[in-house]
């Protein structure tokens, strides 16, 4: 068994078989008077390190932030700065052909990394993951310093967080901080010529995949090559010469007049993938690079206020699942436990959930593949409005669509909550704007899934109308009997669209509702209604589940929550994943059918 925590390979949509995880026990420090630059911190060398003499005076595993107990720190006092620090020997001999990457799968929030005092990365976004090619930054005598300076300010409600707390203790909805590295940290050994940014997007009704891909130190005679199988089965074997450094083909998975229908689908009751094998090589047909992916056909649409997924009516029943962990905090401590997490859900009838106010490690992604589970793809909003705050939203947010978009669990994606970030959609034009901004966006960047504008209420442009509503079964049933009763403004909660838009016939869900608190123990936490034990929240949530199924209009629903996080305990589960009811009987009121079917 590895003693490295998160041994996994942390990119399971490209996959390379050489790398070096870099995770484990590396030097740290605060520095709260912010001196670590004008000190030369990032130039601290190899025999200081090893000698102590260093300002790096404490220890952590990484990749666990230094507010969670698995970093071996386990302090939530704001330290806005820290550096980290550790010695690497890369695996085998580098040159101008053979280059050695540097990998963060993510750093909250400014970032910035040295390879023996030569600066080698700078990035901004504290869920998104960047690169840094190092090579020329190696010693030849193998005594390599890897540090990095991470820079999260606590208090800037302008960045986008999500539910960290800008204060030093949790409270309400918002919880412990996460700052700087807090995924995978690693080194991979790459050609000069590679294989960059692949697309792959399922066309379910011509059976086929289209491929689009960047080649790096692209050269006159390469060709790609792409191998699909489904079981141990080719099911497309083509060689491409390239003509220039992007590819983009349609590759069909079936012999022209075969059965569109033979095509395995991916769907949560039927999570069939293909493997996909890309090769580029030279004139010569030297292979300089090979990377392994795989992709679900897979096709969510919306028509006359119905959701489809692969051209059949789908209801969407999700949880709201935050990705908070007692022991990791936004870091799950086993790649087991991301695993766990989808099995539970699926174990109480769920298809899927809508990751909350979090880009989640994509090796959850990657079970939710496997296992085939639904998600929402969303992304850490702010609390305020700035331009400093557009610039850094609409960054990160291209950075996880791209990051995330070849995943076939992805059916939706969420950019804005609950207008967090733009609080004055009623009366600010400019907030308006961003939010019309961040749905073109998204839909310029990815036109095969549907956006939601602004989840829970006061929506621009939506390809889904989405509401969050905790209110008790009666009232929920009595809202939602009809599609002008659902969207009608009412005076105790938000209006569900800004002011000059309005319902235009999309699919209706309601993505948030529940919150039923109640408590194994006699912890103290709250809810957004609360029953005394067991069987009484067995009984609130069927007759929650049962309301809404009886309203015709609305196409999924999105109960809060999976988990209890902190002092929020109005979770299915506990914090740490006890089941606070009968699992069985929670599936079976998840999974109720619609009156007459």
């Amino acid at each position: 068994m590895s003693t490295v925590p998160r041994p996994e390979y942390p990119r399971p949509q490209l996959v390379r078989p050489e790398w070096q995880n870099l995770n484990g026990e590396w030097s740290f420090a605060y520095d709260d008077a912010d001196v670590g630059l004008a000190q030369g911190w990032g130039g601290v060398s190899a025999g200081r390190l090893a000698d102590g003499n260093s300002p790096f005076d404490r220890k952590i595993i990484v990749p666990f932030c230094y507010q969670a107990p698995l970093s071996g720190i386990g302090e939530t006092e704001f330290h806005d700065v820290v550096w980290y620090a550790r010695k690497f020997e890369p695996q085998g001999e580098f040159s101008a052909d053979r280059r050695l990457l540097l990998h963060f799968g993510a750093v909250d929030y400014w970032a910035t990394a040295w390879v023996n005092g030569v600066q080698v990365a700078q990035h901004e976004g504290g869920h998104t993951p960047f690169e840094a090619d190092v090579t020329h930054a190696l010693r030849s005598d193998g005594e390599n310093v890897l540090i990095v300076r991470a820079e999260d300010p606590s208090r800037d409600v302008t960045i986008p967080r999500g539910k960290q707390y800008w204060k030093e203790q949790s409270e309400s909805i918002f919880y412990t901080r996460t700052t700087g590295v807090w995924q995978t940290v690693w080194l991979e050994p790459v050609s000069r010529s590679r294989i960059s940014s692949p697309r792959l997007t399922p066309d379910v009704d011509s059976a086929s995949l289209r491929l689009e891909v960047e080649i790096l130190g692209c050269e006159p005679g390469m060709t790609l090559r792409a191998v699909a199988s489904f079981a141990g089965e080719t099911m497309l074997d083509d060689r491409f010469t390239l003509r220039s450094p992007l590819l983009d083909r349609m590759l069909p998975l079936l012999p022209r007049g075969e059965e569109r229908r033979r095509t395995p689908l991916w769907s949560p009751e039927s999570p069939n993938l293909f493997d996909l094998r890309l090769e580029l090589a030279g004139g010569d047909g030297t292979i300089h690079d090979a990377v392994e992916m795989y992709f679900g056909m897979r096709k969510i649409e919306t028509r006359n206020g119905v959701v489809y997924l692969n051209n059949r009516p789908y209801f969407q029943r999700l949880v709201l699942d935050q990705g908070y962990f007692p022991q990791g905090v936004l870091t799950a401590p086993t790649d087991d436990d991301l695993k766990r997490d989808i099995e539970l859900s699926k174990e109480m009838g769920f298809n899927g959930a809508r990751k909350h106010q979090k880009v989640e490690d994509p090796r959850w992604h990657y079970w939710a593949d496997q296992l085939g589970f639904l998600v929402w793809g969303e992304t850490a909003n702010a609390y305020e409005y700035s331009p400093a705050y557009v610039a850094r939203i609409t960054r990160e947010w291209q950075d996880a669509v791209q990051r995330d978009y070849n995943h076939p669990c992805i059916v939706a994606w969420t950019p804005m909550n609950e207008s967090w970030g733009v609080p004055n959609l009623g009366t600010d034009r400019f907030q308006v704007d961003h939010l019309l901004t961040m749905y073109h966006l998204t839909r310029s960047l990815d036109q095969s899934r549907p956006v939601i504008s602004n989840d829970g209420w006061e929506h621009a442009l939506t390809d889904l109308c989405t509401i969050h509503d905790y209110r008790l079964p009666d009232a929920l049933a009595q809202r939602y009997a009809t599609p002008a009763s659902s969207v009608r403004d009412h005076s105790d909660m938000r209006p569900v669209y800004c002011p000059g838009f309005g319902y235009r016939g999309e699919p209706i869900l309601i993505t948030e509702f529940g919150g039923v608190a109640f408590q194994r123990d006699e912890d103290r936490g709250w809810g957004y209604t609360t029953v005394s034990d067991a069987e009484e929240f067995l009984k609130r949530y069927d007759e929650l589940v049962a309301a809404l199924m009886s309203c015709e209009p609305v196409w999924g629903f999105c109960y809060t929550q999976l988990t209890d996080v902190e002092q929020e305990v109005n979770g299915l589960l506990t914090y740490d994943r006890q089941p606070k009811a009968d699992l069985s009987r929670i599936h079976k009121s998840t999974t109720r059918s619609r009156p007459g079917e």
